[in-house]
């Protein structure tokens, strides 16, 4: 039984890793939310601002990280909460830099002569181009990790002090409660350590409205989801010992840090 305990482990905490990493890395492109489902921009005014469902494409997988967060607070509590948590924030920085080592490699010229044509035939900058789509301003990267941890240790808090309430029944209420007030807080520092200064309060904060807003509506939609890996991890433990981790793993669960 161990061993299942720790190939579960790693296999949430792989899951949970990849779309991490991934998110940061593809969170430079910004799509249109409407778009995506055949809408028009939303143009919602907020604080003086108009506001469309303008997203970054790691918003897009992001979920899986939620709903994988969940699942491993669930079985593993705070311990592996911390634990993967601390690891995806190494394993971010980790691959920023190695990318910016990349970018200030000198390019070789055969390289750019080769790939400085788009389809139309227009010349660019090759190197310019994979500089500015992979580069990612310091301050926004710090912005980003900081948010992150903080987002994780307030979800675990919220979900085990939610699970202390409603023992082993109202998953629903843990899973998406503890997602709604982390990503309420991960939504607006990242925003204020990243661009204050840079954009005025007001609109910062109509920025942080639509994200949040966009994060709300896929918390509630996932619901289900979390109650498939669940039922997928009893079936895999058995119901009795699942059940007895779950306990284990609460009772470990108690401060804030």
């Amino acid at each position: 039984m161990e061993q299942k305990k720790n190939k579960l482990f790693v296999i949430l905490a792989g899951i949970f890793l990849t779309n991490a990493i991934i998110a940061e890395l593809i969170g430079i492109k910004i799509f249109s939310g409407e778009k995506t489902i055949g809408l028009d921009p939303a143009n919602i005014n907020i604080m003086g601002f108009v506001m469309d469902f303008n997203l970054t494409a790691g918003a897009v997988i992001w979920p899986v990280v939620f709903i994988t967060s969940d699942l491993i607070n669930e079985y593993f509590g705070k311990p592996g909460v911390k634990r993967i948590s601390y690891l995806a924030a190494f394993f971010i920085a980790y691959s920023f830099l190695v990318i910016y080592m990349a970018m200030s490699l000198p390019a070789a010229q055969w390289w750019l002569d080769a790939n400085n044509k788009d389809s139309a035939g227009n010349f660019f900058d090759m190197n310019f181009a994979f500089n500015k789509i992979l580069g990612q301003g310091q301050r926004i990267i710090v912005a980003s990790l900081a948010a992150f941890l903080l987002g994780q240790l307030v979800d675990v808090y919220v979900f085990q002090k939610l699970k202390k309430i409603t023992g082993s029944k109202m998953l629903w209420l843990r899973a998406t409660g503890s997602t709604l007030v982390s990503q309420f807080i991960d939504s607006f520092v990242v925003l204020y350590l990243a661009f204050y200064g840079t954009f005025s309060v007001s609109q910062i904060t109509a920025i942080g409205i639509t994200n949040y807003l966009y994060k709300f509506v896929v918390a509630i939609v996932l619901t289900p989801l979390i109650y498939g890996g669940h039922y997928i991890i009893d079936g895999y433990l058995g119901k009795a010992e699942a059940e007895k981790l779950s306990e284990e793993s609460s009772q470990q669960s108690g401060s804030f840090f």
